[in-house]
């Protein structure tokens, strides 16, 4: 599907007919009428189907590289999401490219149908879920992709719901969700998460320096608590050919714990297990995995599951040995990683996900993230969205009031 903006300024004027003789400002007689030439805008270019979705790695993961260059933002990992969570969902990928064909913005969507508040919905989300960590527009000029995105989905009646997760603070797809409100759709913005990250000093020295008195004496204790149960030491992976060993080892970890016992480990669900186990396939092929362990005489008692990425160090899954909790060997294994992190020159170690207390032990920095809503403008887009922004949040507020 193709669609075409063009822009009023630079259209060509209806029904005007060129003098018959004397067509410039000096007077002078003009051989011929000089139509002044039209000036093509961005074209967007909607692309369904995955083999026309794969043809677009190359000048895709380009356009990454030139705006926000993100792992998550990349072809390889949108593609890895998509066959591992979406297989059937009807995929929407739209594009912006200049009349010279090159691509300008890429916006990657999954078609649906959901319920809100019990009232069935269709559906544009993002190709994202909790295990995309993040998502945005991509684009080189956000206004101008945001407009011409959200002229081209305006026409199409299929959608009640625009729905983009996590995007993080000053993103590009703001200014989809602004253009949206201008031309009068209902939208909201809801924080999804608080996600601290550890701006690095050039030494650890510097880190520990920053680091609250108390923290630093329990990390020495159980340093040595541990150290007086066995061998302890560490090991980082980045590929090779016992990958796939490793990763059953850090996954067998992780479903050890209470997220095995809830369900929610990544071994224990077919989607979330391929996705983990492809990524760290492409992450290897792009050098950039990084699983590390905290061992106990060769057996693992803590790991990450991590990526290291323009100049970030990306914390997507850790796990620990939770027999030896007292010990806390997940942090112990996250001062050593810091301190990799810091001897490696890296600006950033990013724990991603929500905010929890073991990782402000580390940091006090924090990066919101959103969920953004665009609803159809029509009377059932807007009882959604005072339902969703106005009257549930009101209820929920007078019910706290009353518990208290």
């Amino acid at each position: 599907m193709d669609s075409v903006v063009l822009d009023p300024q630079n259209a060509p004027e209806v029904g005007r007919t060129p003098p018959p003789g004397r067509n410039r400002m000096d007077g002078r007689t003009a051989p011929e009428w000089v139509q002044p030439p039209v000036v093509a805008a961005p074209r967007v270019v909607e692309v369904e189907g995955r083999a026309a979705f794969v043809a677009l790695e190359a000048e895709w993961n380009a356009l990454v590289r030139e705006t926000d260059d993100q792992i998550f933002y990349r072809h390889e990992f949108i593609r890895v999401w998509v066959d591992n969570f979406a297989p059937t969902a009807r995929l929407r990928v739209l594009t912006l490219r200049a009349q010279d064909g090159t691509l300008q913005a890429v916006l990657p969507l999954i078609e649906r149908r959901t319920r809100m508040y019990g009232v069935p919905l269709r559906e544009l989300c993002a190709a994202a879920n909790l295990h995309s960590c993040r998502f945005d527009l991509i684009a080189r000029d956000p206004k101008r992709a945001a407009e011409a995105f959200f002229d081209h989905l305006v026409q199409d009646r299929s959608w009640d719901l625009i729905r983009l997760t996590d995007v993080p603070e000053g993103g590009k797809a703001f200014a989809l969700l602004a253009h949206a409100a201008a031309c009068g759709h209902p939208t909201g913005v809801w924080q999804s998460l608080q996600s601290p990250y550890i701006p690095l000093p050039d030494t650890p020295a510097a880190l520990m320096d920053r680091l609250d008195s108390k923290f630093k004496a329990n990390l020495r204790r159980r340093r040595k608590r541990l150290e007086e149960k066995g061998r302890v030491t560490f090991e980082r992976v980045e590929g090779g050919a016992q990958l796939a060993a490793f990763l059953e080892e850090g996954l067998r970890l992780e479903q050890s714990g209470w997220k095995g016992r809830g369900g929610t480990a990544i071994a224990q669900d077919e989607a979330t297990r391929g996705f983990y186990s492809e990524l760290a396939r492409n992450a290897e092929h792009l050098g950039v995995l990084a699983l590390w362990f905290m061992r106990l005489d060769g057996r693992a008692v803590g790991f990450h599951y991590a990526l290291q990425y323009a100049g970030r160090y990306l914390l997507l899954k850790p796990a620990y040995d939770e027999a030896i909790r007292e010990c806390s060997p997940g942090q112990l294994l996250m001062e050593e990683v810091v301190k990799d992190c810091i001897g490696r020159g890296l600006p950033e170690f990013d724990f991603l996900g929500p905010d929890m207390p073991w990782k402000r032990d580390w940091t006090d920095h924090v990066r919101p993230h959103f969920w953004l809503y665009v609803f159809r403008r029509s009377p059932k887009g807007r009882a959604l969205r005072e339902a969703k922004f106005r009257w549930i949040p009101a209820i929920k507020e007078r019910v706290a009031t009353w518990k208290r």
